[in-house]
């Protein structure tokens, strides 16, 4: 099996190519809340290629000290020496034993600063549809996969608002057949739909 590379991935990279051409202001960030030295991190959102594309996420588990029970893509710090693309397959092949060869990397999307120190570059990517993904019990209770269509949405999402360290947060959330997809991870997707117009492009 070799990775994705046939009409889905030339029309990811030229939506892609075209979506991060243009200035777009007031893009989602919680850099307000983060101190002056985030740690670097990334993120895979790997799509699934399939007649009807969709994203693979994952759960956390329950009993984690930090953050049990959210979605998130699969990710995490950078190691020593690595950049962002490599770091973002690492990471998936340690939660998901999803394989880095298998990967087409479209590109590497708008760094998001959290709330909790760190500076985020989520990587997209294109992998085959129904792989045998086998979620690590120390990092992923379980995954699931979200048609772009409606992960990339924006009118799916609700807007909320809370307080957090003395000031006012606003963040969006969707829930998605028992899973409630928000925070950092609902901000990624909100700020790469309006790179992509994946709506129009996917939505058939």
């Amino acid at each position: 099996m070799n990775a994705p590379d046939g009409k889905l991935v030339d029309r990811l990279r030229t939506i892609f190519d075209e979506g991060h051409g243009v200035e777009l202001p007031d893009l989602l960030t919680d850099k307000q809340f983060a101190g002056r030295d985030p740690r670097p991190a990334a993120v895979l959102i790997p799509v699934t290629d399939r007649a009807e594309p969709g994203a693979i996420l994952t759960q956390r588990p329950l009993d984690m000290r930090s953050h049990p029970g959210q979605v998130a893509f699969p990710g995490g710090k950078l190691d020593a020496g690595e950049d962002a693309v490599e770091a973002a397959l690492r990471e998936a092949h340690e939660e998901l034993a999803l394989d880095p060869s298998l990967v087409r990397v479209i590109g590497a999307t708008d760094r998001y600063h959290t709330g909790t120190g760190f500076d985020v570059t989520p990587v997209l990517g294109v992998i085959p549809p129904d792989l045998p993904l086998v979620p690590n019990p120390g990092e992923v209770e379980s995954w699931f996969e979200v048609p772009l269509s409606v992960l990339f949405d924006r009118s799916n999402y609700t807007e909320n608002s809370t307080m957090w360290k003395g000031a006012e947060r606003r963040y969006y959330e969707m829930h998605w057949e028992g899973y409630r997809i928000w925070g950092v991870t609902a901000a990624i997707i909100f700020n790469l739909s309006r790179r992509l117009d994946i709506t129009e492009s996917f939505g058939g």
